[in-house]
C-alpha cells in the first residue's frame, strides 16, 4: 500500500446562489492550514446571470464587475489545480478543509469536473463544524463560528472575502489540531461508553 502525506487546504468560496449548475462560483480563496501565508485567490467570470441578491450583497462582488475582470472558469480552475500541485510535493495529497464544507465543496467539485474533468482533491473533504463536534462532543447547534471562535480564538463572524475567510478558518482548524486529545481532557467520550479499549 502506498502511503502519502495529507496536506490540509483551507478553502472558502463566494457564489451567486445556493447551488452550482444554475448559480455561479464567483471567487475561491485557499491557504495551507500549516502555513497561512501560502495562499491562493481567484475571481471567476459568472457562467449565468442568475443571482440571489443577498448572496452578492454579503461579498460585495457584482456580476457586471466579474464579467469584466474575472478569470474564465476553465482558466481559474487550472490555476487552482496548479497551485495545489505547487504546495503538494510528490507523495502528498490535498485534503479540502471548509467551514460548512459541503457548501464550498459542491461548487469546487462541480467546477473542477466541469472544466478540468477531474478534482485534484479526489473525494477528500473535511468539515470544520463536524470535526469540532466530534472533537468536543458539542451538539450540532453549538458548532456555529461564534461557538468555535469562543473556544479557539479568531473572529466570531466571516468577512465574506474568500481568502480572508479561508485564512481565518485555517486558524481555527490549526488550533483544534494542536489541542490535547479528548480522552486526555475528559476520559472516554460519552458516545463511546462501554468501549474503554478504544
Amino acid at each position: 500500500m502506498n502511503e502519502h502525506t495529507d496536506i490540509l487546504i483551507s478553502v472558502d468560496v463566494e457564489t451567486a446562489g445556493p447551488y452550482p449548475g444554475r448559480y455561479s462560483l464567483l471567487s475561491i480563496g485557499a491557504c495551507l492550514v500549516s502555513d497561512f501565508e501560502s495562499t491562493f485567490y481567484v475571481e471567476l467570470q459568472p457562467v449565468s446571470l442568475d443571482v440571489i441578491p443577498n448572496a452578492l450583497a454579503v461579498s460585495g462582488l457584482t456580476v457586471e464587475g466579474l464579467v469584466e475582470r474575472g478569470e474564465p472558469p476553465a482558466a481559474a480552475m487550472l490555476k487552482f489545480a496548479d497551485w495545489l500541485g505547487s504546495v503538494c510535493s510528490h507523495g502528498s495529497h490535498p485534503v479540502f478543509v471548509g467551514f460548512n464544507a459541503p457548501f464550498d465543496w459542491m461548487f469546487v467539485n462541480e467546477y473542477f469536473h466541469r472544466y478540468l474533468g477531474y478534482n485534484p482533491f479526489g473525494h477528500n473533504a473535511l468539515d470544520i463544524k463536524a470535526y469540532y463536534a466530534g472533537r468536543t462532543g458539542a451538539a450540532w447547534s453549538q458548532t456555529s463560528l461564534r461557538h468555535i471562535a469562543a473556544r479557539y480564538g479568531g473572529p466570531p463572524s466571516l468577512t465574506h472575502n474568500a481568502l480572508t475567510d479561508a485564512i481565518d478558518q485555517a486558524g481555527l482548524m490549526a488550533a483544534m489540531l494542536q489541542e490535547a486529545p479528548w480522552r486526555a481532557e475528559h476520559g472516554p467520550h460519552p458516545l463511546l461508553e462501554g468501549h474503554d479499549e478504544l
